[in-house]
């Protein structure tokens, strides 16, 4: 029977279906489950951590979060990674965002202690960006924040993307790398501070070897956490080169795809036998 020590789950188009819930019931039952046999459940998602916490409000100080796609890592309510951008980073990058060649762009730069937005943002692009940052202020000019900043959540039309994609890569290899997760959205991040190096650091240190992880995941910024573990999984509505990275399929995000994963876990079913 294959020993499995961690699962981890991407939330949005993973552990959530489409309406942004998932059935508390069955995974409360699973996740006692979980707990007895000393298998340890991840988080690891894009989203803030204060906003990833209020979709498991009984057992979040007892699992762990790699929020902002790993720049953030808090285990049982103990903060365990915090990255941060040097601030001179920072302006080179909103320099490059600024310069007019995306559409339609607009961003929030992710903190440890917030999210921030500049107060010329849309109000529309706001109020939406509320539902994954529970925390979110505004600011006229960056010195005005004092926080670690380690992400920025861009969204801008797809088919400029990939164009937005090249240009960091073009001005900014090795400060930031960008990420995407669909429907134009796109992360910057801090070289190397991906979900599977969240995952890497807090397997380090609970002797977790990678053949015992199992791990979910839908978008661009699940290729590394699907391609380090034993059994990474991408759910039947991912993109085909999400679909080609992982080594196994589970059903829908609207199908509880992932919770099926986990009773076949549970059960020692293939290819957990």
């Amino acid at each position: 029977m294959a020993d499995i020590k961690l699962i981890a789950v991407d939330m949005d188009g993973t552990f959530l279906d489409d309406r942004k819930n998932y059935n508390r019931a069955r995974f409360n039952q699973q996740y006692a489950q979980l707990k007895a046999r000393g298998i340890r459940f991840v988080v690891a998602s894009g989203n803030q951590y204060y906003q990833l916490r209020t979709f498991f409000p009984e057992i979040a100080n007892e699992i762990t979060f790699v929020a902002e796609n790993g720049a953030y890592i808090v285990d049982a309510g103990e903060d365990r990674f915090v990255g941060e951008f040097p601030r001179g980073d920072v302006t080179k990058i909103i320099d490059t965002l600024a310069c007019g060649h995306y559409p339609e762009l607009n961003y929030v730069l992710c903190g440890y202690h917030s999210a921030w937005y500049f107060s010329s943002a849309p109000a529309a692009y706001i109020e939406k960006m509320r539902r994954y940052c529970y925390r979110l202020q505004p600011i006229n000019r960056l010195d005005e924040i004092n926080d670690r900043l380690f992400k920025f959540a861009l969204n801008l039309s797809d088919e400029y993307v990939p164009i937005l994609m090249a240009d960091i890569e073009r001005h900014h290899a090795g400060v930031a790398t960008a990420v995407t997760s669909g429907h134009g959205s796109v992360d910057l991040i801090i070289p190397g501070l991906h979900k599977a190096h969240g995952l890497a650091l807090m397997q380090q240190r609970w002797g977790i070897a990678n053949q015992q992880v199992v791990a979910f995941g839908d978008g661009g910024n699940d290729l590394e956490m699907l391609n380090q573990a034993g059994f990474g999984y991408a759910m039947a509505n991912a993109p085909e080169r999400v679909k080609a990275a992982a080594g196994y399929l589970a059903p829908s995000n609207n199908q509880e795809g992932v919770l099926d994963i986990i009773q076949q876990v549970l059960d020692g079913r293939p290819p957990f036998d």
